[in-house]
């Protein structure tokens, strides 16, 4: 790997790839049809911002939406919360992506840990969404009542989303590694009529059969009138657990000669489907997102900022407990196949992904910071097994992405791409900060904040900032905003969570630093950011430092401000196995941090520990234990079952009592 620091350029956009970009297409058309022009990329952006009526009506014209009523009014009201769009207009979610099939490529390949792989045409999934939809409503299944799936991302998952916005009905998700409490803390609160679920599941060459929680399920949730069950366990005979239950397969041969696929017209805002906070402290926040923002917000970002065309195929790991499963769908808007893919991204090894790229020629490749990190500490190098020339974009998105992640793609993938770090949270259903193909790609930076999306740096005192590290905010409304949260009676819950610090101004959370040409970096979490001595920093930084380390598999770090005394901050470390935190350890981890962040940020101790605290989504909690470390009751700060690994938490329990007594 060739030297690497934040902000070298590793890439810069040919003439060609300039020519034939998305954006640059839209943008000649906005000087056709409205004789507006724009020099560079940043005059786009901010007139996209200054007129968000244009920008948007734009959006709604260019991608030609399909709706059976025009709007009335583009925006009528800019407050957040409150913000009224496209109003009067009537339209479908679904029928969108079905105005766009394509019969001369498959909608979906998938394949699993088995290898095999299966094409989805168009026909199939407008059968099935059809079949499907026809029974939904033979159950009495209608607009506006919930829907929820217990199932992984497999291509069923899709049509069965496609059915529920179809009829106007409320989709909800969950992956099925998911623990029953956890299912239940989500879905009990929009209270289903509808159950879709599988009864196992494979992952890391091992099944993992969920009949018993499917079962507790559908004794914990009394609304669900009708259980659907997909039998995902080789060689066990289908068993149903309730009379009210159906299997997919009789479902879909019985209503397979449905008439013709019909879509209920809702307004703008009608609510499309309710996506769950990770759920670390209290009941996840039930968040519930819109038909109308949902689609447009999706429409530009995957062309306009992801470059996706009809030739492409689109792939991004996740599962249906993340809102990147809800965003990798958007691909089918634009025509291109979707590359979707169940199973352990390291099984049988970290070559998996890269290996399923090659088989299926992906040209767009999704994944997390995280697994890029686990590539590199496996030392794997996939372009000289596999040929991935045809890759021409690499996205990461669930913490920021090094310097050194973003080389070791080009030194290991290929030279020609372009590296697409994002951000944006499930809140939004979005990245509000992305790519664009007309930029060059920097080392460790996110290249632009996204069309639409006014986000901006601001210090303590509320000033917009650049080239200072500050909290990062949305000053102006974006159609995909949460319509509400779920039974929150005044908006109280909603607007305590976002706009608690800045009324009327969304406050996200993260750290964030806008560089002066336009460029940002993602720092973490602003309510678990490190404060020394006045000098604020990211948690990454540091982890991006100790784990660089090759005795260090996980580490976590925590800030313990305490009224009237000087803040402790105690480092917390997962080592390779054979390896202990002797005197000579501790100061060469103390020596790297001191050199390559800063002294103040030396920490005040060190501990090993066996795992690091993560939730069900992949992040670690930092919040969680810095308020247990910090004296607060565990049962007030952390879900057992919105968590991965919910016995490493009582490590920190036991810390909490010794530091008291100290």
């Amino acid at each position: 790997m060739g030297q690497v620091y934040d902000g070298k350029m590793l890439w810069h956009p040919s003439e060609s790839v300039i020519r034939d970009a998305n954006l640059t297409a839209y943008m000649n058309w906005l000087e056709t049809t409205l004789n507006l022009s724009f020099e560079s990329f940043a005059e786009l952006w901010q007139w996209s911002v200054d007129d968000l009526g244009a920008f948007w009506r734009s959006i709604w014209d260019y991608f030609s939406i399909v709706a059976s009523r025009q709007f009335e009014s583009i925006i009528t009201d800019h407050s957040m919360p409150g913000a009224s769009w496209f109003e009067g207009s009537r339209l479908n979610y679904a029928e969108n992506f079905f105005a766009r099939k394509r019969i001369d490529q498959p909608a979906i390949i998938f394949t699993d840990e088995s290898g095999s792989q299966v094409e989805v045409s168009w026909s199939e999934l407008e059968v099935k969404t059809r079949a499907l939809a026809a029974a939904m409503r033979a159950f009495g299944v209608g607009r506006g009542d919930r829907v929820v799936a217990f199932m992984p991302h497999i291509p069923e998952t899709i049509i069965a989303l496609f059915a529920t916005a179809s009829i106007g009905a409320i989709w909800s998700s969950c992956s099925p590694d998911f623990g029953s409490r956890s299912v239940l803390d989500r879905f009990q609160q929009i209270e289903p009529k509808l159950l879709i679920a599988v009864d196992g599941y494979q992952y890391g060459g091992k099944v993992f059969d969920r009949r018993s929680i499917l079962a507790e399920m559908q004794s914990g949730l009394p609304s669900i009138e009708k259980t659907i069950i997909i039998s995902q366990i080789p060689g066990e005979e289908e068993t149903k657990s309730a009379d009210s239950s159906i299997f997919w397969h009789e479902l879909i041969d019985q209503y397979g000669d449905a008439d013709e696929l019909a879509f209920e017209q809702v307004p703008f805002d009608h609510p499309l489907w309710v996506l769950y906070s990770s759920g670390t402290t209290g009941l996840p926040k039930p968040i519930v997102q819109g038909h109308g923002g949902i689609l447009l917000e999706h429409f530009k970002m995957a062309a306009l900022h992801l470059d996706l065309k009809p030739a492409d195929r689109f792939f991004w790991y996740t599962s249906t407990g993340w809102m990147m499963w809800n965003f990798q769908i958007s691909g089918l808007l634009l025509g291109c196949t979707l590359v979707v893919y169940n199973g352990s991204p390291g099984f049988p090894d970290m070559n998996a992904l890269w290996k399923l790229a090659d088989s299926t020629g992906i040209t767009y490749f999704g994944t997390a910071a995280a697994f890029i990190s686990a590539c590199m500490k496996a030392g794997i190098s996939p372009s000289e097994t596999f040929d991935l020339s045809r890759i021409r974009a690499v996205g990461s998105t669930g913490s920021p992405l090094t310097a050194e992640g973003f080389q070791w793609i080009y030194d290991n993938i290929n030279q020609d791409l372009a590296v697409e770090s994002v951000s944006g949270g499930t809140d939004l259903c979005t990245a509000f900060v992305g790519g664009c193909r007309l930029l060059p790609v920097y080392a460790g930076e996110i290249q632009v904040a996204a069309l639409g999306a006014k986000v901006e740096s601001f210090d303590q005192n509320g000033n917009p900032i650049v080239g200072e590290v500050g909290e990062l905010v949305i000053t102006k409304p974006m159609p995909s905003m949460p319509l509400y949260l779920w039974n929150d009676p005044g908006n109280a819950r909603y607007l305590d969570s976002y706009f608690d610090v800045y009324p009327e101004i969304w406050r996200h959370g993260d750290w964030i630093k806008f560089t002066e040409r336009g460029s940002c970096i993602i720092y973490g979490r602003s309510d678990s950011t490190i404060n020394r001595q006045g000098i604020r920093m990211g948690t990454s930084e540091i982890y991006r430092v100790v784990e660089s380390l090759p005795e260090i598999i996980d580490a976590l770090v925590i800030d313990l401000e305490l009224r009237g005394r000087e803040s402790y901050m105690p480092l917390f470390l997962v080592l390779a196995d054979g390896i202990s935190l002797d005197d000579g350890l501790r100061a060469k981890i103390l020596k790297k941090i001191r050199m390559d962040v800063s002294p103040r940020h030396v920490p005040n101790d060190l501990y090993q520990i066996k795992e690091v605290p993560y939730t069900l989504s992949g992040k670690k909690m930092e919040v969680p234990v810095r308020r247990i470390l910090l004296g607060q009751p565990i049962e007030k700060v952390v879900n057992p079952g919105a968590m991965r690994n919910p016995e490493s938490i009582n490590y920190f329990v036991d810390l909490a009592e010794l530091l008291a007594n100290h």
